[in-house]
């Protein structure tokens, strides 16, 4: 059974999705479709990734209901408008052949536009049910605190992390924030050929991927690795079937920063 983390009254996040980025066409759909009759509870998107269209289709070759699986999307850099981020919004249900967006994202912190006027239009969204949380993505402790400031709810920061960039002070941050984090690009080459991971592997009977995956969910995060592979889509969510020791997570923890 998966976990999930209390993002809002009502609203929880499962603890592994599949990220869709550079997914497209047949992969995506199928990817998504697959993954979704599997057991996956959660799916990653964003417009300028460009497949609604293929994520859709995807969820619905699934049959999986909408109440059953959480959906994640993101604004992009040229719509923090008021007016933009709107119709972006509306215009992602038609995309998504969905009735709302568990979690809309700043795809990433644009100084041209003020922050507050890109999330209040987002509270607006949320206050119609367009959508039901409101979050961030590659924003840095200054630029959260700075989007606190707009006085609006943020659930969520998604940001590039793994073992050798484990962004340790941001997620001290948001911890006192109520704003949890979601790890994405986690498996990358160098970070899976590290001693401890390959060590851990060995000890538990895993893959290397499987050992940062189950790593990040262990600290309190949100993982969503990407792969249009089937076996591949299977045992990144069969990383949450075991549990490693305290001490075994301590020495991710204490893997050099790069």
């Amino acid at each position: 059974m998966q976990k999930e983390i209390s993002l809002a009254k009502g609203v929880s996040m499962p603890t592994m999705g599949l990220g869709t980025w550079q997914l497209t066409g047949k992969d995506c759909v199928e990817g998504v479709a697959y993954a979704l009759r599997l057991g996956y509870k959660a799916i990653d998107t964003a417009d300028i990734y460009g497949n609604h269209l293929e994520v859709a289709k995807g969820i619905k070759q699934s049959g999986v209901k909408r109440e059953d699986f959480f959906l994640t999307t993101k604004v992009w850099n040229d719509k923090h408008g008021h007016d933009d981020v709107v119709a972006s919004g509306e215009r992602f249900l038609k995309e998504l052949e969905i009735d709302y967006i568990d979690l809309l994202l700043i795809h990433w912190p644009r100084p041209e536009v003020p922050v507050e006027e890109t999330l209040q239009a987002m509270d607006e969204l949320k206050k119609r049910g367009i959508i039901r949380a409101i979050g961030i993505s590659n924003f840095d402790v200054e630029l959260t605190q700075e989007a606190l400031e707009a006085g609006v709810d943020i659930a969520n920061d998604q940001v590039e992390l793994r073992p050798s960039l484990n962004q340790k002070a941001l997620r001290d941050f948001c911890a006192t924030k109520n704003i949890c984090i979601t790890a994405y690009s986690s498996l990358k080459k160098g970070d899976l050929e590290l001693p401890v991971v390959a060590e851990l592997a060995h000890k538990y009977g895993k893959s290397a991927s499987q050992i940062i995956l189950n790593w990040t969910i262990a600290r309190g995060m949100i993982a969503i690795p990407k792969s249009a592979h089937p076996e591949r889509i299977k045992e990144n969510l069969e990383s949450q079937d075991f549990e490693m020791e305290e001490a075994d997570l301590a020495r991710i923890d204490a893997v050099p920063q790069r």
